[in-house]
């Protein structure tokens, strides 16, 4: 008897080979989509929270000191009390002093991830001072951009565009009209340090980036 010798067979190969580059395609596919969707990353969003009131100005203190202390920058990227001016007539004197916008509340620019190692809804609604998020049952919504531009939020934020040596002026508060020059800058809390000129002798005092302007 004699044996025979069986071929391979082509087709069985081209189909598994076939089957390997659908494979490695629909992994490319899967990779590139991926990719895609990390490229798409969303905007971070406007949320609002309820404090106990005049509680605004040092919850906002807080979470900026927490942003700055844990590495969030990237995460919570801007706390806002909104603040105007308003003119009161007392004693027959007129007189500009700075009202809450929205007393009460402090709106922050944020991104609400609850699976980061470091949760950013946890740690704000834990600040001390914080009651709760503005949302249905506390759960924090983000505001739409007709809210945004309805309430004129973005009209009390400012592109931070000082840096050391600036000369400066002092635009409101107990040292308006006095003029110096930065020696520090904190862009995290969007403050600085002016070395005033003071009765002959250098003082340094800090500021919000709102009190002051450039001298040109």
């Amino acid at each position: 008897m004699s044996d025979e010798l069986r071929m391979p067979d082509d087709s069985l190969n081209e189909d598994e080979s076939s089957k390997e580059t659908g494979e490695n395609v629909s992994e490319t596919e899967d990779t590139a989509s991926q990719k895609e969707k990390e490229t798409k990353k969303e905007e971070p969003k406007w949320y609002v929270v309820h404090t106990y009131s005049g509680y605004e100005n040092k919850v906002k203190a807080n979470i900026e000191k927490i942003i700055e202390n844990r590495g969030m920058q990237d995460q919570i990227h801007e706390v806002c009390v909104p603040m105007q001016e308003v003119v009161e007539i007392k004693n027959g004197q007129r007189k500009v002093v700075q009202r809450k916008v929205f007393p009460g509340y402090v709106l922050l620019k944020m991104y609400i991830n609850k699976e980061a190692y470091v949760d950013s809804w946890y740690v704000v609604r834990n600040t001390r001072g914080v009651t709760s998020f503005v949302g249905p049952g506390s759960e924090p919504v983000p505001l739409t951009d007709e809210e945004v531009r309805a309430m004129g939020i973005e009209n009390y934020t400012q592109t931070f565009d000082f840096e050391i040596d600036d000369h400066v002026r002092v635009i409101t508060g107990p040292f308006v009209d006095f003029e110096g020059v930065i020696s520090e800058i904190n862009p995290s809390k969007k403050t600085v340090i002016v070395r005033l000129s003071m009765l002959g002798r250098e003082t340094p005092a800090e500021f919000d980036y709102k009190q002051i302007e450039k001298v040109i």
